[in-house]
Protein backbone atom coordinates (compact mmCIF):
# COMPACT_ATOMS: atom_id res chain seq x y z
CA UNK A 1 0.00 0.00 0.00
CA UNK A 2 2.79 2.44 0.92
CA UNK A 3 4.62 1.56 -2.28
CA UNK A 4 1.48 2.26 -4.31
CA UNK A 5 1.10 5.71 -2.70
CA UNK A 6 4.74 6.52 -3.41
CA UNK A 7 4.36 5.32 -7.01
CA UNK A 8 1.23 7.45 -7.50
CA UNK A 9 2.96 10.57 -6.18
CA UNK A 10 6.01 9.97 -8.35
CA UNK A 11 3.89 9.46 -11.48
CA UNK A 12 2.01 12.70 -10.80
CA UNK A 13 5.30 14.58 -10.44
CA UNK A 14 6.76 12.93 -13.53
CA UNK A 15 3.79 14.00 -15.67
CA UNK A 16 4.67 17.65 -14.84
CA UNK A 17 8.13 17.71 -16.37
CA UNK A 18 8.74 21.36 -15.46
CA UNK A 19 8.01 20.77 -11.78
CA UNK A 20 10.06 17.56 -11.87
CA UNK A 21 13.13 19.30 -13.26
CA UNK A 22 12.85 22.29 -10.91
CA UNK A 23 12.48 20.02 -7.90
CA UNK A 24 16.10 19.03 -8.44
CA UNK A 25 17.41 22.20 -10.08
CA UNK A 26 16.21 24.50 -7.28
CA UNK A 27 18.47 23.27 -4.47
CA UNK A 28 21.52 23.14 -6.75
CA UNK A 29 20.86 26.63 -8.12
CA UNK A 30 20.30 28.13 -4.67
CA UNK A 31 23.46 26.49 -3.34
CA UNK A 32 25.42 27.86 -6.29
CA UNK A 33 24.17 31.40 -5.60
CA UNK A 34 25.44 31.39 -2.05
CA UNK A 35 28.66 29.63 -3.06
CA UNK A 36 29.41 32.52 -5.45
CA UNK A 37 28.52 35.20 -2.87
CA UNK A 38 30.25 33.74 0.17
CA UNK A 39 32.85 31.44 -1.34
CA UNK A 40 34.63 34.19 -3.24
CA UNK A 41 35.17 36.25 -0.10
CA UNK A 42 37.91 33.95 1.12
CA UNK A 43 40.06 34.89 -1.83
CA UNK A 44 39.37 38.61 -1.92
CA UNK A 45 37.96 41.36 0.27
CA UNK A 46 35.17 43.47 -1.23
CA UNK A 47 36.46 46.82 -2.43
CA UNK A 48 35.40 49.75 -0.27
CA UNK A 49 35.00 53.24 -1.67
CA UNK A 50 36.51 55.95 0.54
CA UNK A 51 36.39 59.69 -0.08
CA UNK A 52 39.57 61.55 0.88
CA UNK A 53 39.75 65.31 1.46
CA UNK A 54 43.38 66.46 1.77
CA UNK A 55 43.39 69.86 3.50
CA UNK A 56 47.04 69.62 4.47
CA UNK A 57 48.61 69.38 0.99
CA UNK A 58 51.98 68.40 2.45
CA UNK A 59 54.49 65.82 1.30
CA UNK A 60 53.51 63.68 4.27
CA UNK A 61 49.81 63.71 3.40
CA UNK A 62 50.71 62.95 -0.22
CA UNK A 63 52.68 59.89 0.92
CA UNK A 64 49.75 58.78 3.08
CA UNK A 65 47.29 59.11 0.18
CA UNK A 66 49.66 57.31 -2.16
CA UNK A 67 49.82 54.43 0.33
CA UNK A 68 46.02 54.28 0.56
CA UNK A 69 45.68 54.30 -3.22
CA UNK A 70 48.08 51.36 -3.41
CA UNK A 71 45.75 49.23 -1.27
CA UNK A 72 43.85 46.85 -3.53
CA UNK A 73 40.83 46.69 -1.21
CA UNK A 74 40.23 50.46 -1.34
CA UNK A 75 38.75 52.63 -4.06
CA UNK A 76 40.06 56.09 -3.14
CA UNK A 77 37.95 59.00 -4.41
CA UNK A 78 39.82 62.30 -4.36
CA UNK A 79 37.52 64.34 -6.58
CA UNK A 80 33.78 64.38 -7.29
CA UNK A 81 32.36 64.96 -10.74
CA UNK A 82 31.37 68.62 -10.99
CA UNK A 83 28.47 69.84 -13.09
CA UNK A 84 30.82 71.01 -15.83
CA UNK A 85 32.69 67.71 -15.81
CA UNK A 86 35.68 69.40 -14.21
CA UNK A 87 37.01 67.40 -11.25
CA UNK A 88 37.59 69.47 -8.13
CA UNK A 89 39.19 68.12 -4.93
CA UNK A 90 36.96 67.10 -2.09
CA UNK A 91 36.83 69.37 0.94
CA UNK A 92 35.69 68.45 4.45
CA UNK A 93 32.23 69.88 3.73
CA UNK A 94 31.75 68.22 0.34
CA UNK A 95 33.12 64.92 1.67
CA UNK A 96 30.57 64.91 4.50
CA UNK A 97 27.77 65.78 2.09
CA UNK A 98 28.83 62.93 -0.20
CA UNK A 99 28.68 60.42 2.67
CA UNK A 100 25.20 61.68 3.56
CA UNK A 101 24.11 61.16 -0.05
CA UNK A 102 25.48 57.61 -0.11
CA UNK A 103 28.31 58.23 -2.60
CA UNK A 104 30.65 56.29 -0.28
CA UNK A 105 30.21 54.73 3.17
CA UNK A 106 33.20 56.55 4.67
CA UNK A 107 35.28 59.68 4.14
CA UNK A 108 38.73 60.62 5.45
CA UNK A 109 39.65 64.25 6.11
CA UNK A 110 43.38 65.06 6.43
CA UNK A 111 43.47 68.31 8.46
CA UNK A 112 45.85 71.19 7.94
CA UNK A 113 49.03 70.66 9.95
CA UNK A 114 48.92 66.87 9.74
CA UNK A 115 52.34 66.79 8.05
CA UNK A 116 53.97 68.49 11.03
CA UNK A 117 52.85 65.88 13.61
CA UNK A 118 51.52 62.83 11.78
CA UNK A 119 52.62 60.09 14.18
CA UNK A 120 50.92 59.46 17.52
CA UNK A 121 53.78 58.52 19.87
CA UNK A 122 54.06 59.62 23.46
CA UNK A 123 52.35 62.98 23.95
CA UNK A 124 49.05 62.41 22.16
CA UNK A 125 48.35 66.13 22.08
CA UNK A 126 50.98 66.54 19.34
CA UNK A 127 49.68 64.10 16.76
CA UNK A 128 47.15 65.66 14.40
CA UNK A 129 43.88 63.75 14.27
CA UNK A 130 42.52 62.49 11.00
CA UNK A 131 38.73 62.83 10.82
CA UNK A 132 36.80 59.78 9.71
CA UNK A 133 33.21 60.50 8.62
CA UNK A 134 31.09 57.38 8.38
CA UNK A 135 27.67 56.05 7.53
CA UNK A 136 26.80 53.77 10.43
CA UNK A 137 24.68 51.52 8.18
CA UNK A 138 28.00 50.05 6.98
CA UNK A 139 30.01 49.00 10.06
CA UNK A 140 32.68 47.23 8.03
CA UNK A 141 34.10 50.13 5.99
CA UNK A 142 35.25 52.37 8.91
CA UNK A 143 36.96 49.51 10.73
CA UNK A 144 38.69 48.34 7.59
CA UNK A 145 39.86 51.86 6.70
CA UNK A 146 41.18 52.47 10.22
CA UNK A 147 43.21 49.28 10.10
CA UNK A 148 44.62 50.11 6.68
CA UNK A 149 45.58 53.60 7.88
CA UNK A 150 47.76 52.07 10.58
CA UNK A 151 49.29 49.71 8.01
CA UNK A 152 50.06 52.60 5.68
CA UNK A 153 51.66 54.49 8.59
CA UNK A 154 54.08 51.61 9.02
CA UNK A 155 54.85 51.17 5.34
CA UNK A 156 54.74 54.75 4.04
CA UNK A 157 55.76 56.88 7.05
CA UNK A 158 58.44 54.65 8.56
CA UNK A 159 61.12 57.35 8.84
CA UNK A 160 58.71 59.82 10.44
CA UNK A 161 57.62 57.19 12.93
CA UNK A 162 61.24 56.47 13.92
CA UNK A 163 62.11 60.16 14.17
CA UNK A 164 59.05 60.91 16.34
CA UNK A 165 59.86 57.96 18.59
CA UNK A 166 63.44 59.16 19.06
CA UNK A 167 62.28 62.65 20.01
CA UNK A 168 59.86 61.24 22.57
CA UNK A 169 62.46 58.94 24.10
CA UNK A 170 65.06 61.70 24.19
CA UNK A 171 62.73 64.04 26.08
CA UNK A 172 61.12 61.50 28.42
CA UNK A 173 64.04 59.18 29.23
CA UNK A 174 66.68 61.78 30.07
CA UNK A 175 68.38 62.07 26.71
CA UNK A 176 70.85 60.00 24.65
CA UNK A 177 74.59 59.92 24.72
CA UNK A 178 76.50 61.43 21.82
CA UNK A 179 77.33 57.96 20.49
CA UNK A 180 73.68 56.87 20.70
CA UNK A 181 72.53 59.98 18.87
CA UNK A 182 75.11 59.37 16.15
CA UNK A 183 73.91 55.80 15.63
CA UNK A 184 70.28 56.86 15.55
CA UNK A 185 70.98 59.62 13.07
CA UNK A 186 72.72 57.07 10.87
CA UNK A 187 69.67 54.81 11.14
CA UNK A 188 67.39 57.69 10.17
CA UNK A 189 69.56 58.45 7.16
CA UNK A 190 69.25 54.82 6.11
CA UNK A 191 65.46 55.01 6.48
CA UNK A 192 65.29 58.21 4.41
CA UNK A 193 67.50 56.65 1.77
CA UNK A 194 65.26 53.56 1.72
CA UNK A 195 62.21 55.81 1.35
CA UNK A 196 63.81 57.64 -1.58
CA UNK A 197 64.67 54.36 -3.30
CA UNK A 198 61.16 53.10 -2.62
CA UNK A 199 59.59 56.13 -4.29
CA UNK A 200 61.86 55.57 -7.31
CA UNK A 201 60.65 51.98 -7.48
CA UNK A 202 64.01 50.52 -6.44
CA UNK A 203 62.78 49.03 -3.14
CA UNK A 204 59.65 47.12 -2.20
CA UNK A 205 57.31 48.05 0.63
CA UNK A 206 57.30 45.69 3.59
CA UNK A 207 54.08 44.10 4.77
CA UNK A 208 54.40 45.08 8.44
CA UNK A 209 51.29 46.13 10.31
CA UNK A 210 50.53 47.81 13.62
CA UNK A 211 47.79 49.89 15.24
CA UNK A 212 47.48 53.28 16.86
CA UNK A 213 50.28 55.12 15.04
CA UNK A 214 47.88 57.63 13.47
CA UNK A 215 45.17 59.26 15.55
CA UNK A 216 41.73 58.94 13.98
CA UNK A 217 38.59 60.63 15.25
CA UNK A 218 35.48 58.87 13.90
CA UNK A 219 32.08 60.50 13.68
CA UNK A 220 28.74 59.22 12.40
CA UNK A 221 27.25 61.60 9.85
CA UNK A 222 24.33 59.32 8.92
CA UNK A 223 22.16 57.46 11.42
CA UNK A 224 23.79 58.85 14.57
CA UNK A 225 20.55 60.04 16.22
CA UNK A 226 18.16 57.31 15.05
CA UNK A 227 16.52 54.73 17.27
CA UNK A 228 16.92 51.17 15.99
CA UNK A 229 18.08 52.50 12.62
CA UNK A 230 18.76 49.16 10.94
CA UNK A 231 15.29 47.81 11.70
CA UNK A 232 13.81 49.87 8.84
CA UNK A 233 16.39 48.36 6.49
CA UNK A 234 15.49 44.81 7.49
CA UNK A 235 11.76 45.59 7.33
CA UNK A 236 12.20 46.64 3.71
CA UNK A 237 14.62 43.84 2.81
CA UNK A 238 12.58 41.00 4.29
CA UNK A 239 9.29 42.66 3.35
CA UNK A 240 10.08 42.82 -0.36
CA UNK A 241 11.10 39.17 -0.44
CA UNK A 242 7.87 37.98 1.18
CA UNK A 243 5.77 40.30 -0.98
CA UNK A 244 7.20 38.55 -4.02
CA UNK A 245 6.10 35.19 -2.61
CA UNK A 246 2.66 36.56 -1.72
CA UNK A 247 2.09 38.12 -5.14
CA UNK A 248 3.12 34.95 -6.95
CA UNK A 249 0.74 32.93 -4.82
CA UNK A 250 -2.13 35.37 -5.31
CA UNK A 251 -1.61 35.48 -9.07
CA UNK A 252 -1.72 31.69 -9.12
CA UNK A 253 -5.50 31.98 -8.98
CA UNK A 254 -5.28 32.42 -12.77
CA UNK A 255 -4.01 28.87 -13.07
CA UNK A 256 -6.73 27.58 -10.74
CA UNK A 257 -9.42 29.35 -12.75
CA UNK A 258 -8.01 28.02 -16.00
CA UNK A 259 -7.95 24.49 -14.64
CA UNK A 260 -11.51 24.41 -13.25
CA UNK A 261 -13.05 26.25 -16.22
CA UNK A 262 -13.91 29.46 -14.40
CA UNK A 263 -11.57 31.46 -16.62
CA UNK A 264 -13.44 30.42 -19.78
CA UNK A 265 -16.75 31.53 -18.30
CA UNK A 266 -15.29 34.90 -17.22
CA UNK A 267 -13.78 35.55 -20.66
CA UNK A 268 -17.05 34.62 -22.38
CA UNK A 269 -18.74 37.48 -20.53
CA UNK A 270 -18.04 41.19 -21.04
CA UNK A 271 -14.67 40.95 -19.25
CA UNK A 272 -11.67 40.71 -21.57
CA UNK A 273 -8.22 39.45 -20.63
CA UNK A 274 -6.70 42.92 -20.22
CA UNK A 275 -9.41 43.97 -17.79
CA UNK A 276 -9.09 40.72 -15.89
CA UNK A 277 -5.32 41.10 -15.53
CA UNK A 278 -5.66 44.75 -14.47
CA UNK A 279 -8.15 43.69 -11.81
CA UNK A 280 -5.84 41.00 -10.48
CA UNK A 281 -2.90 43.42 -10.58
CA UNK A 282 -4.91 45.91 -8.52
CA UNK A 283 -5.79 43.23 -6.00
CA UNK A 284 -2.18 42.00 -5.72
CA UNK A 285 -0.91 45.58 -5.35
CA UNK A 286 -3.36 46.40 -2.56
CA UNK A 287 -2.62 43.10 -0.81
CA UNK A 288 1.15 43.66 -0.99
CA UNK A 289 0.89 47.27 0.18
CA UNK A 290 -1.32 46.22 3.10
CA UNK A 291 1.22 43.61 4.17
CA UNK A 292 4.08 46.11 3.88
CA UNK A 293 2.13 48.66 5.90
CA UNK A 294 1.43 46.11 8.61
CA UNK A 295 5.11 45.20 8.77
CA UNK A 296 6.24 48.81 9.20
CA UNK A 297 3.50 49.58 11.75
CA UNK A 298 4.67 46.58 13.72
CA UNK A 299 8.26 47.82 13.42
CA UNK A 300 7.12 51.22 14.72
CA UNK A 301 5.12 49.86 17.66
CA UNK A 302 7.60 47.20 18.79
CA UNK A 303 11.02 48.30 17.51
CA UNK A 304 10.48 52.10 17.54
CA UNK A 305 11.08 52.70 13.84
CA UNK A 306 10.36 56.35 13.02
CA UNK A 307 7.47 55.72 10.61
CA UNK A 308 5.15 58.73 10.93
CA UNK A 309 7.69 61.40 10.02
CA UNK A 310 8.45 59.42 6.82
CA UNK A 311 4.87 58.76 5.68
CA UNK A 312 5.17 60.53 2.26
CA UNK A 313 8.29 58.59 1.34
CA UNK A 314 6.83 55.35 2.66
CA UNK A 315 3.67 55.78 0.58
CA UNK A 316 5.64 56.48 -2.60
CA UNK A 317 8.07 53.59 -2.15
CA UNK A 318 5.43 51.23 -0.73
CA UNK A 319 3.00 51.67 -3.62
CA UNK A 320 5.76 51.50 -6.25
CA UNK A 321 7.16 48.32 -4.72
CA UNK A 322 3.72 46.72 -4.35
CA UNK A 323 2.87 47.47 -7.99
CA UNK A 324 6.14 45.99 -9.23
CA UNK A 325 5.84 42.77 -7.20
CA UNK A 326 2.17 42.43 -8.23
CA UNK A 327 3.16 42.61 -11.90
CA UNK A 328 5.93 40.09 -11.25
CA UNK A 329 3.38 37.64 -9.80
CA UNK A 330 1.10 38.03 -12.83
CA UNK A 331 3.96 37.45 -15.23
CA UNK A 332 4.99 34.28 -13.38
CA UNK A 333 1.43 32.92 -13.33
CA UNK A 334 1.02 33.63 -17.06
CA UNK A 335 4.32 31.96 -17.86
CA UNK A 336 3.77 28.73 -15.91
CA UNK A 337 1.42 25.95 -16.93
CA UNK A 338 0.53 24.50 -13.52
CA UNK A 339 0.51 25.46 -9.86
CA UNK A 340 3.42 23.09 -9.25
CA UNK A 341 5.49 24.83 -11.92
CA UNK A 342 4.57 28.23 -10.50
CA UNK A 343 5.69 27.20 -7.03
CA UNK A 344 9.04 25.86 -8.22
CA UNK A 345 9.89 28.56 -10.77
CA UNK A 346 8.79 31.49 -8.61
CA UNK A 347 10.66 30.13 -5.60
CA UNK A 348 13.84 29.82 -7.64
CA UNK A 349 13.59 33.34 -9.07
CA UNK A 350 12.53 34.99 -5.81
CA UNK A 351 15.35 33.40 -3.83
CA UNK A 352 17.79 34.34 -6.58
CA UNK A 353 16.63 37.97 -6.62
CA UNK A 354 16.55 38.15 -2.83
CA UNK A 355 20.03 36.73 -2.39
CA UNK A 356 21.80 39.03 -4.86
CA UNK A 357 19.41 41.97 -4.37
CA UNK A 358 20.20 42.48 -0.69
CA UNK A 359 17.21 40.91 1.08
CA UNK A 360 19.31 38.15 2.63
CA UNK A 361 22.77 39.70 2.77
CA UNK A 362 23.89 43.37 2.50
CA UNK A 363 24.98 44.14 -1.04
CA UNK A 364 27.98 46.22 0.02
CA UNK A 365 29.61 43.06 1.42
CA UNK A 366 29.18 41.14 -1.83
CA UNK A 367 31.75 40.90 -4.63
CA UNK A 368 31.56 43.82 -7.04
CA UNK A 369 30.20 41.72 -9.89
CA UNK A 370 27.37 40.41 -7.68
CA UNK A 371 26.57 43.96 -6.54
CA UNK A 372 26.11 45.01 -10.16
CA UNK A 373 24.01 41.93 -10.90
CA UNK A 374 21.80 42.88 -7.96
CA UNK A 375 20.66 45.98 -9.84
CA UNK A 376 18.70 43.66 -12.12
CA UNK A 377 16.38 42.76 -9.23
CA UNK A 378 13.33 44.49 -7.77
CA UNK A 379 14.75 43.92 -4.29
CA UNK A 380 17.81 46.13 -4.78
CA UNK A 381 15.86 49.15 -6.07
CA UNK A 382 13.16 48.83 -3.40
CA UNK A 383 15.71 48.52 -0.58
CA UNK A 384 17.71 51.49 -1.90
CA UNK A 385 14.55 53.58 -1.99
CA UNK A 386 13.48 52.68 1.55
CA UNK A 387 17.04 53.36 2.73
CA UNK A 388 16.85 56.86 1.29
CA UNK A 389 13.55 57.44 3.10
CA UNK A 390 14.21 55.98 6.53
CA UNK A 391 17.99 56.14 6.81
CA UNK A 392 19.14 59.19 4.91
CA UNK A 393 15.98 61.33 5.30
CA UNK A 394 16.23 62.37 1.65
CA UNK A 395 13.44 64.36 -0.04
CA UNK A 396 10.92 62.68 -2.34
CA UNK A 397 12.61 64.00 -5.47
CA UNK A 398 15.67 61.86 -4.69
CA UNK A 399 13.50 58.74 -5.00
CA UNK A 400 13.05 59.32 -8.73
CA UNK A 401 15.61 56.67 -9.87
CA UNK A 402 14.19 53.93 -7.63
CA UNK A 403 10.54 54.77 -8.32
CA UNK A 404 11.23 55.10 -12.04
CA UNK A 405 12.86 51.67 -12.26
CA UNK A 406 10.10 49.99 -10.22
CA UNK A 407 7.31 51.54 -12.30
CA UNK A 408 9.09 50.69 -15.55
CA UNK A 409 9.57 47.11 -14.33
CA UNK A 410 5.86 46.91 -13.42
CA UNK A 411 4.85 48.06 -16.91
CA UNK A 412 7.20 45.64 -18.69
CA UNK A 413 6.18 42.70 -16.51
CA UNK A 414 2.47 43.45 -17.01
CA UNK A 415 2.92 43.63 -20.80
CA UNK A 416 4.75 40.30 -20.70
CA UNK A 417 1.92 38.80 -18.63
CA UNK A 418 -0.64 40.10 -21.14
CA UNK A 419 1.31 38.61 -24.02
CA UNK A 420 1.71 35.23 -22.32
CA UNK A 421 -1.96 35.15 -21.29
CA UNK A 422 -3.06 35.06 -24.92
CA UNK A 423 -2.93 31.25 -24.77
CA UNK A 424 -6.09 31.29 -22.63
CA UNK A 425 -7.94 33.45 -25.14
CA UNK A 426 -7.33 31.03 -28.00
CA UNK A 427 -7.51 27.79 -26.05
Amino acid sequence: MIFSIVRTGWMALRRDRGALALSFVLPIAFFSIFAVIFGGQKQSTPKISVIVADEDHSSVSARLLKGLQAESSLNVLLTPLAKKNQPVPYTAATAEAAVREGVAPVALVVPKGFGEHPINIGDTSEGQQLRLLKDSSDPVAPQMLNGLLQKVAMTSLTDLMAEQGMKYWDSEAGGFTAQQKERMEAGLRDLRDYRARQERGEAKTSAENDAGLIRVQARDVVGANKQSPLISFYAAAIGVMFLLFTSSGAAGSLLDEAENGTLDRVLSSQVDMTTLLLGKLTYSTLLAFSQLTLMFVWAWSVFHVDLWSHIPGFLVMGLSTALAVGAFGLMMASFCRTRAQLGAVSTLLILLMSSIGGSMFPRYLMPEAVQKAGLLTLNAWAIDGFTKVFWRDEPLVHLAPQVGVLLAAALILFLLARRLARRWEFA
